[in-house]
């Protein structure tokens, strides 16, 4: 994964608060958590990158559950 965040997950990143920002980061996976330990990402970064990642995940979620619900409608 080597991802670096886009301007609009920046902007969303820089508009959290202190506590939705650590949050956010107490969620993000072990290899975003080494770059920021190893100081090759900021924590703005990093959170702007987890956001991406939580949003791709519900785009993924929303989808799946969509097909569910579809097949359950179907019965």
């Amino acid at each position: 994964m080597s991802r670096t965040p886009g301007e609009e997950y920046l902007e969303k990143a820089k508009q959290l608060s202190k506590e939705e920002t650590e949050r956010l980061l107490s969620r993000v996976r072990n290899k975003l958590v080494r770059r920021l330990e190893d100081k090759k990402m900021t924590p703005l970064e990093v959170a702007a990158v987890q956001l991406e990642i939580e949003d791709d995940d519900l785009k993924v979620w929303r989808e799946k559950w969509a097909e569910i619900k579809k097949k359950t409608k179907a019965k």
